[in-house]
């Protein structure tokens, strides 16, 4: 089992990092107490006086308990006496953790910062990296997983899969299964597998959209989203590929042959017959409501529409299938 401290301070501005730390954290704290030993104060719940009275609070719980507090970049530092007396000294068999996803001037108080300290916890911050710094950054993640990078291995991951570390920890895990630990990457290695799956999956949700591939489609969608794709950047591969199948649809119509149409697309044969295959097996109005479809999900992302990103993704490609 592993041993954990009275208390944790994670803060900074990369939110997909922490999200994983405190996901992490939680699985541990379960696994180590069960779901009945793991307290979460969020939203308005998540005050310092709900955390002081969390950790003054009687508790049957067997084994370590613990108390795992969002939202503390909404704190103030004239607001943290309650938490300082509860956590001198921190209770026994107690674990408080506070997470601050911070932007801007929402940040955890400083004074926070030495509560955690003096109760003999860790504070951890979670930076988004500067570009220049990335490279770096990303080898050594690599190096966390048991991967060692030639010269150039790092900056070509970056320069196919993008610059979001959330995707690029993905990326690194996914090459560390396929090829074990000890591997060592190189340009060619990182471009013939890393790079091509991220841009590889892409393609098959647009490709799927045009077949009407509902359930390819779909899944597609969950795993590029599980990953940190951003939803501008399907939106634009999407609409891409509906806007050349409906423009194969249409030089199919005037009289054009298979043949002719693919000489004239800039990919791969066997790529280029697929997509006529697909073209030919969709009615030329249902390709017309796909592209539609994705039209209306990338307005709808702009101008702030009720539905979350994920669920509007869903169903807007879910009526882009036909389904």
């Amino acid at each position: 089992m592993p041993s954990f401290k009275p208390a944790y301070l994670i803060h900074g501005d990369d939110h997909g990092r922490i999200a994983e730390r405190r996901a992490r954290l939680r699985a541990l704290a379960e696994s180590a107490s069960g779901a009945g030993g793991v307290e979460v104060l969020e939203g308005e719940a998540a005050t310092p006086e709900d955390a002081a009275a969390a950790l003054q609070a009687m508790t049957f719980a067997l084994g370590r308990r613990f108390i795992i507090v969002e939202g503390v970049e909404r704190w103030k530092a004239s607001e943290l006496e309650p938490l300082a007396q509860a956590l001198d000294p921190p209770p026994p068999d107690t674990t408080i953790a506070f997470f601050a996803r911070e932007e801007s001037r929402a940040k955890a108080p400083d004074a926070l910062h030495e509560i955690v300290k003096r109760a003999g916890g860790d504070v951890a911050a979670e930076q988004t990296v500067k570009p220049w710094e990335l490279p770096k950054w990303v080898a050594g993640r690599g190096r966390e997983l048991g991967l060692e990078f030639d010269r150039g291995a790092a900056s070509a991951l970056i320069r196919h899969v993008g610059d979001r570390q959330q995707r690029l920890v993905r990326e690194l895990e996914k090459l560390r299964l396929e090829l074990g630990p000890g591997a060592r990457l190189t340009e060619q290695t990182v471009d013939e597998l890393a790079a091509t799956s991220a841009e590889r999956r892409v393609w098959t949700l647009a490709d799927a959209i045009v077949a009407g591939d509902a359930a390819t489609a779909q899944r597609c969608l969950l795993e590029l989203r599980a990953q940190g794709e951003r939803l501008p950047g399907l939106i634009y591969n999407m609409a891409r590929r509906l806007r050349e199948a409906n423009a194969i649809a249409t030089r199919l119509e005037a009289g054009q042959s298979p043949a002719q149409v693919r000489k004239s697309l800039r990919m791969p044969t066997k790529a280029a017959e697929k997509l006529i295959a697909d073209v030919q097996r969709r009615d030329r109005d249902a390709l017309r409501e796909a592209l539609e479809a994705i039209a209306d999900l990338e307005r709808d992302s702009r101008g702030g529409g009720a539905l979350s990103e994920d669920t509007a993704a869903i169903l807007a490609v879910s009526r882009a299938v036909g389904s």
